[in-house]
């Protein structure tokens, strides 16, 4: 906490922070105006955020009918309403009234209904048309497109939509028809008759599978509630068709537009003792409240015939390429960069062979195979792993939980903190829940079912998550990616860093009794394959090999996998969440071809639990609560810009690769890095000056100029910095422009290998070569130099059932310059003429306080 400066010394203290800048500052213009040879023109001038602008809406302000609306003073916020893509908006409000959940009889009581709509009314320009909205799939009370009506209850708008009644057991009935964006319309009320066999609320535009809706959002007795909604574009739902291109100009910033709609629901319907009738009746209707919404053009921006490049590796920074590649493209000349996610350690491999195909390869951690390390490496992403998790309250009935928490029943929990051995728990199916339910799962003894019963974990979180009794099997583990990947890698070794998680591992009882599933125990005698597990890795295992046998002619066999899949990566993991999908097996059906298990739907708001895996930047796409970890400093940190930017000051250089660094949580710089979160990502464009087409290294250095300079600037717009990413430290923005100059530069496969750097000297970097990673700094937000990774580093111990690599991998390219290196200007310099301006600012500092005072 920042104590404020006594009366007239704030003047003085802000003078010596200027001057101190400001010296730094033209030392850092001074060695990067001119750049290294071949540096991008243009450079970040402004980091002021570019954000999107909320949308807002109130009862009064929309409705012409508020003052009988069954909130008048209804005032909803969406938290983005431009540059949309396929993502999570949060949607808030005040002015409710606290809300009933809903039952199998009616929809409850003072609560709110979101969709999607993508037309505008012809007879209310400028508000959208309800039979636009993605509405009706999921057909529970009160949230319907159709259904029977009352005597006396039709409005006069809603006629044309409803049969006549003809006796007692064949009333009126109303249907509101789904007319989508390809021009297709879906009616079972037409001319006034029933039309047999269609049915408007599951048709070839929406399912309870695959809509966005919200049939019941509640709100909390304050009168406020918020809830998180997917916003679907084109290729999500071809019915609504939000983003499709209007127009032939590659250049064009916006595709078609839709509306976010709030459906007002009191206590009941107009002729009715509840809330049955669909929200799109014109009764309910009439109260509705909408926000535009403008998205990106769906698909790629970029001129036919333009040459592609491929880029390989890392999920992590994903979302800031899609973000970058419509700017790249459009340049004179630009390149369409495709990037194929996956391995980073293949991708590294690849590069590193600098054969004519090979990728621009995007890493987090150096190339560990047996050949010499011959990458360059640019920092152009820092971003993090996360713990996403959607779960609602749902208060014990057994008389534990207060009145306060029963009346915030089916209201989202919005604060975890999870520590190293929770982490474990939830990787190693040390949950009861986590194996299917028919098994024999004696070998977990007395475990809790889920997370949420886990006495470890009640222990330091909220009290109120011990008044719950939520038993989801999507909160005894998280939703994992497959395959390998350096997140893996990262988890792994923040979990084995720490005393506490490391024996619960080796086969300890955590202080209340809790035991680590044995297959996943590193311990090789408690392990029941007589070989432990081996950690740290590169993937998540999933070793018990649990099975509920088959039955002839009927279910098919469920193993661990079966009962808790994999997602195909970290983005779907996070989409999964913000839906409440936990990925929950469901009944056979044996109806099916072939007959298979049933995907269960997802949860509603109000009944969601689930817990994923995933990264900064997709938590952030798909807005979702994001959990503490503790660091080693015991302070539980979110991924938050300060946090990340904490962790990379800490971040020290690889034992292998001094060009690369990583939070490596068992290094001193580590534990005293108090407000640094503990799972922040750097990532790393590298490929070979050894390559051999002069074009292609020219495109991909490029990138990187783009990528560290331009594409640092965050905000919603293309070729921004998108939300869960860090700008990049100045210090890596030069080692970036280095690596571009090298790699632009070339080298041939004649000419002398460069030396590595000397054993944990990061700093002492001769002309002409590249600087280690972090190596200079020109403010707080850099990287210091520290030692490597330590015992709990970032490469993961050979398993020992796989080869192992032999050979050793070189270090960074630095050493006596020779002719055929690259020339990178006056970079060799940053570090001490920084340090020179960093003594001149510190004696200008101590001198500002010593000018005479204003009487």
């Amino acid at each position: 906490m920042r104590s404020a400066l006594p009366e007239g010394r704030a003047a003085r203290g802000a003078l010596s922070g200027l001057a101190g800048a400001l010296v730094g500052g033209l030392v850092f213009a001074a060695l990067t105006a001119g750049g290294a040879a071949g540096a991008s023109a243009a450079t970040v001038a402004d980091d002021t955020p570019v954000t999107s602008i909320a949308g807002a809406v109130t009862a009064k302000g929309y409705d012409p009918d508020w003052e009988s609306s069954p909130f008048p003073d209804l005032a909803v916020t969406v938290s983005q309403t431009k540059g949309l893509v396929a993502q999570g908006l949060k949607v808030s409000w005040t002015g409710g009234s606290e809300s009933t959940p809903p039952t199998q009889q009616s929809g409850g009581q003072n609560y709110l209904q979101i969709a999607q709509c993508w037309g505008d009314d012809p007879e209310n320009p400028g508000r959208p048309d309800r039979t636009t909205c993605q509405y009706g799939a999921f057909g529970t009370p009160g949230a319907t497109r159709d259904g029977n009506r009352t005597e006396g209850s039709v409005a006069a708008s809603d006629a044309a939509l409803t049969t006549t009644a003809a006796g007692a057991l064949d009333p009126a009935y109303t249907s509101i028809p789904f007319r989508s964006a390809t021009g297709d319309t879906i009616a079972s009320v037409v001319d006034g008759r029933r039309v047999p066999g269609v049915d408007v609320n599951t048709n070839p535009f929406f399912t309870q599978y695959t809509s966005n809706e919200i049939p019941w959002a509640g709100t909390g007795a304050d009168g406020t509630g918020s809830t998180k909604f997917e916003v679907q574009t084109v290729t999500q739902s071809r019915g609504l068709g939000c983003g499709a291109r209007t127009s032939d100009d590659a250049a064009a910033t916006s595709g078609a537009s839709c509306w976010l709609v709030v459906i007002p629901r009191g206590t009941a319907d107009t002729g009715e003792s509840a809330n049955v009738s669909s929200g799109l009746f014109a009764d309910n209707w009439k109260h509705h409240l909408a926000v535009k919404l403008d998205f990106r053009p769906v698909g790629l921006r970029c001129a036919i015939g333009a040459a592609e490049r491929q880029l390989a590796g890392s999920e992590l920074i994903s979302r800031a390429v899609s973000s970058w590649q419509p700017t790249l493209c459009a340049q004179d000349g630009g390149s369409v960069f495709t990037l194929l996610t996956g391995t980073e350690s293949d991708a590294a491999t690849a590069a590193n062979a600098a054969a004519g195909d090979a990728p621009l390869a995007l890493t987090s951690l150096p190339y560990s195979g047996p050949d010499e390390d011959r990458l360059v490496y640019a920092p152009i992403g820092l971003t993090s792993v996360t713990v996403g998790f959607a779960i609602d309250r749902f208060p014990a009935q057994d008389g534990s939980a207060s009145e306060e928490a029963l009346a915030r029943a089916r209201l989202p929990l919005t604060d975890m903190k999870l520590t190293p051995r929770l982490i474990a728990k939830l990787l190693t199916s040390s949950y009861l829940d986590s194996l299917p339910y028919q098994a024999d799962r004696g070998h977990l003894g007395a475990n809790p079912r889920n997370l949420l019963f886990d006495p470890d974990f009640r222990a330091i979180n909220d009290p109120e998550w011990s008044q719950q009794a939520i038993a989801g099997v999507a909160v005894a583990d998280m939703l994992l990616p497959q395959g390998r990947s350096d997140v893996a890698t990262a988890l792994w070794t923040y979990v084995m860093a720490d005393s506490e998680a490391r024996e619960f591992l080796a086969g300890t009882p955590d202080d209340w009794g809790m035991v680590v599933n044995p297959f996943a125990s590193t311990t090789p005698e408690k392990n029941p394959t007589g070989t432990g597990l081996t950690l740290p890795r590169d993937s998540f295992p999933k070793p018990d090999p649990v099975e509920v046998a088959a039955t002839p002619n009927g279910p098919a066999a469920i193993n661990s996998v079966t009962w808790r899949p994999y997602t195909n990566d970290l983005d779907s993991a996070a989409y999964a969440t913000l839906r409440g999908d936990g990925l929950v097996l469901s009944a056979w059906d044996p109806a099916g071809n072939p007959p298979r298990y049933s995907r269960s739907p997802r949860n509603l708001p109000g009944t969601q639990a689930v817990i994923s895996l995933t990264d900064g930047a997709a938590a952030e796409k798909y807005q979702l609560v994001t959990a503490a970890l503790r660091n080693p400093a015991g302070e539980f940190v979110l991924p938050t810009t300060e946090g990340l930017t904490a962790a990379a000051s800490a971040m020290t250089a690889s034992g292998s690769q001094p060009q690369v660094r990583s939070f490596a949580p068992a290094t001193d710089e580590a534990a005293r890095a108090a407000g640094a979160y503990p799972l922040a990502m750097p990532v790393y464009a590298a490929a070979s000056p050894y390559l051999g087409d002069a074009g292609v290294r020219s495109v991909y250095a490029d990138f990187m100029r783009y990528a560290a300079d331009q594409g640092q600037i965050p905000g919603v717009e293309t070729g921004q910095l998108p939300a869960g990413y860090s700008p990049l430290p100045d210090s890596w923005r030069v080692q970036a422009r280095a690596a571009a100059t090298a790699l632009e530069n070339g080298l041939t496969a004649a000419a002398p290998t460069p030396s590595a750097a000397p054993a944990g000297d990061t700093a002492g970097i001769s002309s002409g070569a590249l600087p280690a990673a972090g190596s200079t700094s020109t403010g707080g937000s850099g990287a210091a130099a520290g030692a490597s990774a330590g015992a709990a580093g970032a490469a993961p111990a050979a398993e020992a059932t796989n080869p192992t690599a032999s050979g050793a991998v070189a270090g960074a390219l630095a050493g006596a310059r020779t002719a055929a290196d690259p020339d990178s200007g006056p970079l060799p310099a940053a570090l001490p003429i920084s340090l020179l301006a960093a003594l001149i600012a510190a004696a200008v500092v101590l001198l500002i306080p010593r000018l005479p005072r204003r009487p």
